[in-house]
């Protein structure tokens, strides 16, 4: 294929690495609001986790300066290593650049604070020095100032990265409503992290599908909506 880009993502050809999601870092956030960020960026989490997706996570300065990552985050992926390091650029410590070697894929997905710092040195390097192909998730990454945020994404964009959200890196990798090894954990996710989209599979299981434990009584495991 001449243009790789075109690839849509599958759970077989892409990784992923979480940047810095640390307290410090978020509370420099301005660009989004910091619970709907947290909340984006452990949807992505559960959604790599559901589809095996090879992920990193990296840290700048825990003890420091940054504090540790999120625990819904670590609590996604227990007992994985996390890697500290000291640079602004995640790119520029070998262990993430192992890392990222080891997982054998070239396109990444990034997630990550802060996008016109450690986000946007982190992909025009892997880009220019590791030829790696970088979507960035835009809704689960945040600047320290809308501004920041938009022009970071925009100087992304034109050296070639691709602006995702996390919801559309989800639905990419289930890719076809009759993949029913991870239809449920994908809805379960949908539920919890989707807003109006969760809110409309619940309506969906009550309303069309007469789902009784959605509406009275304990709210039981859900049976699968019938495949498109």
């Amino acid at each position: 294929m001449s243009n790789p880009k075109l690839e849509v993502l599958t759970p077989d050809n892409c990784q992923l690495i979480f940047i810095d999601h640390q307290p410090q870092m978020a509370f420099g956030v301005q660009s989004i609001d910091r619970q709907v960020l947290k909340n984006n960026v452990v949807g992505l989490a559960k959604a790599a986790k559901v589809f095996n997706i090879p992920t990193t996570i990296t840290t700048v300065e825990s003890e420091s300066f940054s504090g540790f990552t999120y625990p819904e985050l670590l609590d996604v992926f227990p007992g994985q290593k996390v890697l500290e390091r000291t640079s602004m650029n995640s790119w520029d410590d070998q262990k993430v650049r192992d890392a990222l070697a080891a997982n054998g894929r070239n396109k990444v997905v990034v997630s990550g604070l802060w996008t016109e710092v450690c986000n946007n040195t982190f992909a025009l390097c892997a880009m220019n020095e590791g030829g790696y192909e970088i979507y960035m998730v835009a809704d689960a990454s945040g600047g320290t100032s809308k501004d920041g945020h938009d022009y970071a994404m925009q100087r992304m964009i034109q050296a070639g990265v691709v602006p995702m959200t996390w919801q559309q890196v989800l639905l990419e990798w289930q890719r076809d409503w009759a993949r029913r090894e991870t239809y449920d954990a994908v809805m379960a996710i949908v539920r919890e992290h989707s807003g109006a989209y969760g809110m409309g599979v619940d309506y969906a299981y009550t309303m069309v599908h007469k789902a009784p434990q959605r509406t009275a009584g304990a709210h039981e495991a859900l049976a699968p909506l019938p495949a498109k």
